[in-house]
């Protein structure tokens, strides 16, 4: 289940089955999605419900994927929502208090910010039982971490704390409240956001992100040029 709460800056949303650890479903992937694609406000800030950020993927429903098809079909879905975290015009900050493993390293690896709590853990335990994270971790990880430290914690399965996965740069910030963290970013200009996010965010070659970047700097300038002049003066 996902759950929603909006103000005037920052959508919430909430991965709500505590009882399951947050574990998503093919409905809860589908309903997440959405919840992000549709935010019409600055930021977003994606959390989950109890003493666990995400599961990941649903073992219960990974079982029953007996068919290739089936299989590949459940990835894309994943793929498709981790996608729509990564491209969303709102800026999402992913607040990780508890376990993050598979699927769910995957979300925060999809968000633009990741904050943790001390509290937080992350793992791949894919390897364990013949799997691994396929919700485009093994293309975000390496952009995250070095890739020395990206292949030895998906190898591995092993568990990172807080604290090593702000050294990796799993996370950028290990705080006690990580929503602060959205508020802190949802402060800005809400189109200076959305246009940092799309220039970071830009793979394309050089020459065409700098043309980009020029152009968007002056969009900026000319929306905000009154505000930046009276700014001289104070």
């Amino acid at each position: 289940m996902i759950r929603t709460q909006t103000d005037d800056r920052v959508r919430v949303v909430t991965i709500d089955r505590p009882e399951r650890r947050n574990a998503l479903r093919p409905e809860d992937l589908d309903a997440l999605r959405s919840a992000v694609a549709d935010a019409e406000t600055p930021v977003t800030y994606l959390r989950g419900a109890g003493d666990a950020f995400c599961a990941g993927a649903d073992l219960d429903v990974v079982a029953d994927l007996d068919a290739a098809d089936d299989a590949a079909s459940f990835a894309r879905r994943g793929q498709r929502t981790a996608a729509a975290v990564t491209d969303a015009d709102t800026v999402v900050v992913c607040g990780i208090d508890g376990a993050a493993r598979g699927g769910g390293v995957e979300l925060a690896l999809a968000a633009d910010v990741r904050v943790a709590t001390p509290a937080a853990t992350f793992a791949e335990p894919g390897v364990e039982f013949g799997l691994f994270g396929a919700w485009g971790g093994t293309v975000r990880l390496p952009r995250a971490m070095r890739e020395g430290d990206a292949l030895d914690f998906a190898l591995s399965g092993r568990v990172l704390d807080a604290d090593e996965a702000l050294r990796t740069g799993l996370v950028s910030r290990v705080v006690d409240d990580p929503r602060a963290v959205a508020d802190e970013i949802a402060a800005g200009k809400p189109d200076a956001l959305r246009t940092v996010k799309r220039r970071v965010r830009d793979r394309r070659d050089d020459a065409a992100q700098a043309d980009a970047e020029a152009e968007a700097f002056a969009a900026l300038v000319r929306a905000h040029g009154a505000e930046i002049a009276a700014s001289r003066t104070e």
